[in-house]
């Protein structure tokens, strides 16, 4: 297959003004200017004057098949409530891929997403990276687990007040987030020594072995942090532990820019296009993204849905656009920056040869969200043409 006479924007090198891209057995294997056009013939060909390819578009932060599409509790999903420490649950095993919401990803240009567990517990499990096309999870799934979901703030406090238990503080929330870490940290000792000197292996704890992961930097702490206090607490608590970590929402992340750059934390900013509707979000802006990305913070941008649905990944890169990040940042924010957040850099995110053939096709400007997408391919099909 072959898209010609188009402007392809590969994200990881410059825009091509007038270029061709070649997909053999679901990979890019060739890309570069009409100039260059290798004189062959293809069985599909796709000559298209005046559009533009991108990538498929990547959100790294959302919980599409985790909250069912126009279902209430029967299809909620995301969060566990009755433990405020379970790191042991997988989206893996609550991930509906029949739900419509992947179709309205698809019919969007939204090929790739990281979605996983809720913000109600300050560990809240396991995150997995998936294709948007498919019937079976296992065979959508790029990585899995691909974070551990970590959350400050409001949430766990309303949802454990709501419940008459721990926490219902700041101060309880980091609590258990350390104490279940040292936890984990002196399990992986035990287990350590008995494997060294033959002794009495620790009694198995789900919850510890889903953690020694991410203590040993394998797996990322997504941390939900909307406030600077909490993305500094965030921000102490990886220190502490020496984790590797991703600060997720970031709302007022401008405040502390100096210390997120000092730091090279990277951000997954978003939602950008909802109301403020919670205390936390007060300082809600489409300024934030463009300010951290111009201070040098590594920077993507999510929906989280359903906050904001699966389909306005690419309205939201646009608002951030108008707040005053450059239309370059913007563009990488949705796709290249957020495939390395979710673990799959070297699957999708740009146009490079050897990626799997996720392509956006739109006619003319990539942030004219009047119009519908030309053609979107997953793996080298075409899902919407």
């Amino acid at each position: 297959m072959i898209i010609k006479n188009v402007r392809l924007y590969p994200i990881d090198s410059p825009v091509i003004e007038v270029g061709y891209l070649v997909v053999q057995e679901g990979k890019i294997v060739e890309i570069g200017p009409m100039s260059q056009l290798p004189d062959k013939d293809f069985c599909e060909v796709y000559d298209l004057p005046g559009h533009s390819v991108l990538p498929g578009l990547v959100d790294c932060h959302c919980h599409v098949g985790m909250f069912g599409n126009a279902l209430g509790f029967e299809n909620n999903d995301g969060n566990e409530y009755g433990d405020p420490c379970t790191p042991h649950v997988q989206a893996l095993d609550a991930v509906n891929p029949f739900d419509r919401c992947f179709q309205e990803a698809r019919e969007n240009g939204v090929t790739t997403i990281l979605t996983g567990p809720g913000s109600a517990n300050p560990i809240a499990g396991q995150a997995l990276t998936m294709k948007t096309v498919g019937s079976r999870t296992e065979d959508m799934v790029l990585k899995a687990p691909a974070a551990m979901k970590f959350a400050f703030g409001e949430n766990p406090k309303r949802v454990y007040n709501e419940r008459k238990k721990s926490p219902v503080t700041r101060m309880a929330v980091a609590a258990i987030m350390r104490e279940s870490l040292a936890k984990a940290q002196e399990y992986a000792e035990k287990t350590r020594r008995a494997g060294m000197d033959g002794g009495s292996l620790p009694g198995y704890d789900a919850r510890c072995e889903a953690l020694i992961p991410v203590l040993e930097g394998k797996l990322p702490a997504h941390f939900h942090a909307h406030r600077a206090v909490d993305i500094l607490s965030a921000m102490r608590i990886a220190r502490e532990f020496n984790l590797k970590y991703v600060i997720v929402h970031g709302t007022e992340g401008c405040l502390v820019a100096d210390h997120l750059v000092e730091a090279h934390a990277t951000v997954i900013a978003g939602p950008l296009i909802s109301d403020r509707s919670k205390p936390e979000l007060t300082e809600l802006s489409i300024e934030n993204p463009g300010i951290l990305a111009e201070q040098g913070v590594k920077l993507a941008i999510c929906t989280d849905h359903p906050v904001i649905p699966i389909q306005y990944l690419l309205l939201s890169a646009a608002m951030a656009v108008r707040g005053g990040m450059s239309r370059e940042d913007a563009l990488r924010a949705v796709t290249l920056t957020p495939a390395v957040i979710a673990g799959v850099g070297n699957r999708v995110g740009s146009l490079t040869e050897g990626k799997d053939a996720d392509l956006l096709v739109v006619e003319g400007d990539p942030f004219d969200v009047t119009r519908r997408p030309k053609l979107v391919f997953i793996n080298g099909e075409a899902v919407v043409s």
